[in-house]
């Protein structure tokens, strides 16, 4: 008799397990600090740990309250370096770490992480960068935040070229510069930086959620259930051009008189913003389900500022449920269709930008519809993907391979509002 056949051997059926990693994240911001950059590094930070990867946070210490030196922790994957922080003019609420290369080349010869990632570019992160190098070991950088733009409007346009040349300086000295969208990439490549890898952002779509809308909020700001309500979000500041958004809420008032302006966030503007909009309810910085419900309690979200690395605050609104009018790069350049989910202006037209608003609110069933396409096309925005985007990049720096590239996105038609 013949032998009965054998069951055929599968082979890789299952993806190769990836190794875990010990990784050394050096942030200069981190919450419970608000800021785009720091809510996202806590989002990576935990899905890193969610894949089991060894995490080592070196920040400033954010008040007197923290020590310096290496925190405990209960989970071995996680601990925290604090190091000595001092306020950053002009942003008293965030703080520069200070700390030598000789203090961090100490620390990673005790314990050598497999890769170094440098999030922000200040005196810290120079001193990691320099350790790194010295040690040897594979270091990547984000860039995260427009300070080169920001010059112009504090009155140092003349910064421009010294710190674009520190920041390329800075970013060629590591294996690779993550940027979160295709615009900045090539910008940042015309500019002379080098291996720039594009890593886009997510959202916590359970957090900000049209659910969270709130009735007893809306009857706090005055305003009635019909009636429009114009938020923003973010730093009241000269860098997030806020005199195109007042433009932009008196020609929507025009269209829509009973409309309420509600800005959240705080900043050296105040005052100016109140002499002008006195009218507007200024609800100052708020946090967790607060600020989720803020942003759940507003109709149209306007985003005007032209100094974005990417706008976390514009995939919150869409999430939110809000439509979104903003100028067309950064995250709403991704992510906004116009006539689908807000608006979007010709980058810096501000006649356009404050056209669009008055159009936006001139028909309120075209806008709710937009805001529920708003949120579908941010729960597409998955933190699950980009921190397998970050991992891979990892893997391929430790394992000394050409660096992964990210998944290609469609082309989508520009749609008239």
């Amino acid at each position: 008799m013949n032998a009965p056949a054998e069951h055929p051997i599968v082979v890789d059926e299952f993806p190769a397990l990836r190794r875990s990693l010990r990784v050394s994240i050096v942030t200069e911001t981190y919450p419970p600090e608000v800021n785009g950059v720091a809510r996202t590094l806590a989002c990576v930070v935990e899905g890193l740990r969610e894949r089991n990867h060894e995490i080592q946070l070196i920040r400033p210490n954010q008040s007197k309250a923290e020590t310096r030196g290496e925190q405990a922790s209960d989970d071995v994957l996680f601990h925290e370096v604090l190091m000595r922080g001092l306020p950053i003019p002009r942003y008293p609420h965030l703080r520069m770490g200070l700390t030598s290369k000789k203090t961090l080349v100490s620390l990673w010869a005790r314990r050598r992480p497999d890769v170094v990632h440098i999030a922000t570019e200040g005196p810290m992160g120079w001193s990691a960068l320099q350790a790194a190098v010295q040690l040897k070991l594979p270091v990547c950088s984000d860039f995260r935040t427009n300070f080169h733009a920001y010059s112009k409007h504090y009155g140092m346009g003349w910064l421009h070229k010294p710190i674009m040349a520190y920041l390329r300086k800075f970013h060629n000295l590591t294996a690779c510069t993550m940027t979160p969208d295709e615009g900045l990439r090539q910008e940042l490549t015309d500019y002379g930086f080098h291996n720039v890898e594009v890593v886009s952002r997510g959202v916590d779509t359970r957090l900000f959620d049209p659910a969270r809308r709130s009735a007893a909020l809306r009857q706090s700001w005055g305003v009635a259930p019909d009636d429009l309500v114009v938020l923003h979000v973010g730093r009241l500041a000269p860098e997030k051009n806020l005199g195109t958004l007042t433009m932009a809420f008196e020609a929507i008032r025009r269209v829509q008189p009973r409309a309420r302006l509600v800005l959240v966030g705080d900043g050296p503007s105040r005052k100016e913003l109140q002499a002008r909009c006195p009218d507007a309810i200024f609800a100052g910085m708020r946090h967790g389900e607060d600020l989720a419900a803020h942003y759940a309690s507003g109709d149209l979200f306007v985003f005007p500022s032209v100094t974005e690395t990417f706008g976390n605050v514009t995939l919150e609104a869409l999430a939110s449920g809000l439509p979104v009018l903003a100028y067309d790069y950064a995250a709403a350049s991704q992510l906004v269709q116009t006539g689908r989910h807000g608006a979007l202006a010709p980058f810096g037209n501000m006649n356009d930008f404050v056209q669009l608003g008055a159009r936006l609110a001139a028909d309120p069933a075209a806008l709710h519809e937009m805001g529920r396409q708003a949120r579908e096309a941010a729960c597409q925005a998955s933190w699950e993907r980009i921190i397998s985007r970050i991992e891979g990049l990892y893997h391929a720096l430790t394992e000394g391979r050409p660096l992964p590239q990210p998944e290609s996105a469609p082309a989508r038609p520009r749609l008239a509002v």
